[in-house]
């Protein structure tokens, strides 16, 4: 395992220190890391080949789906590989360039996720309580439009960042007590004043989470309205059902999310390894899980999945003979 003690004398060079009191479990745990990172890129490419090649899907709530896991995968690229090198061999070294980059993708693709969800939502929200006007309001374009957006409001918001802790100097340490490089843990080895990059990051954050499960609540709040006035009880439960899987999403995404936030602002008494857990569970668990719950949950994917393998099964045994 490589030494991080000669990073000070490089101020160009940090050294992601992994999971700091869990170092002799660095190989077991990158055992549940190799099983997530899988788990993302089989379950996402899936529900990607899946809708792509079945017209029936070609509807906007598959679209965004589409798009919540394109940005998994590329947010899964951003950090599965550099954590894998350092747990399987502490190969922690990583150019500041190269870090803030990874900083600025990782960020970027975790606002651009919760915007997707918010617009998922929005999407049940007319789906149900103005079901005659989905088609018009919901279309290609408006769709396309939304996909773009989520991607300039989450470039945009984390591009003040590298530039605020570029203007930062390093004069003591430069070991990162994390597994990737994570906008407070890096700040919290500059020298100088910081507040600017913590008040940044704060309010960033405040209007990524904050607004858009603000937004997501009322829109639900609108949705239960809307459905507990139907006279029929099937009815509600078929309305409540199309719900089911982006509730789920939003549960597996926002509560690590939200212990991550918290526990690193307010829990000083929290110990530093389980701060990293989380905010690994939060990069790890919904991209891997996300599919998962999409594939179950909803009947059209999962239909055109099983179609997929027993086709794929019919095949082989045709060839064999």
């Amino acid at each position: 395992m490589e030494s991080p003690n000669h990073t000070n004398l490089d101020p160009s060079i940090f050294f992601l220190l992994g999971i700091p009191g869990l170092e002799q479990f660095h190989l077991w745990l990158s055992l549940p890391v190799c099983c997530l990172g899988a788990a993302t890129i089989v379950g996402n490419i899936t529900i990607l080949v899946v809708v792509v090649t079945e017209p029936a899907l070609h509807k906007p709530v598959y679209l965004f789906l589409c798009m919540l896991s394109t940005i998994d995968l590329a947010a899964s690229f951003s950090t599965v590989p550099k954590l894998l090198a350092i747990l399987w061999c502490g190969a922690g070294h990583i150019s500041a360039s190269a870090c803030l980059a990874q900083m600025f993708f990782i960020h970027a693709f975790c606002m651009m996720e919760s915007t997707v969800l918010l617009a998922m939502a929005f999407d049940r929200y007319v789906a149900i309580c103005h079901p005659l006007r989905y088609a018009t309001i919901l279309t290609d374009t408006i769709i396309a439009r939304i996909g773009v957006a989520a991607m300039v409001r989450g470039s945009m918001l984390m591009l003040p960042c590298p530039f605020l802790i570029g203007r930062l100097s390093f004069c003591q340490s430069h070991v990162i007590p994390h597994t990737y490089c994570e906008h407070m843990a890096i700040v919290k080895l500059a020298c100088g004043d910081t507040r600017p990059n913590r008040v940044y990051g704060l309010t960033a954050a405040l209007l990524v989470i904050g607004v858009d499960l603000f937004c997501i609540g009322v829109s639900y709040v609108f949705i239960a309205r809307a459905v507990f006035r139907l006279s029929s009880h099937e009815a509600r439960s078929k309305a409540l059902g199309t719900c089911g899987s982006h509730v789920c999403v939003i549960l597996i995404s926002y509560t690590p999310a939200l212990f991550s936030f918290f526990t690193h602002r307010f829990g000083r008494h929290v110990p530093l390894h389980i701060h990293i857990l989380l905010a690994n569970v939060y990069l790890l668990f919904p991209p891997a899980l996300n599919p998962i719950v999409y594939g179950v949950k909803t009947k059209e994917i999962r239909e055109r999945v099983i179609r997929v393998f027993q086709w794929g099964q019919g095949t082989g045994i045709k060839t064999s003979e």
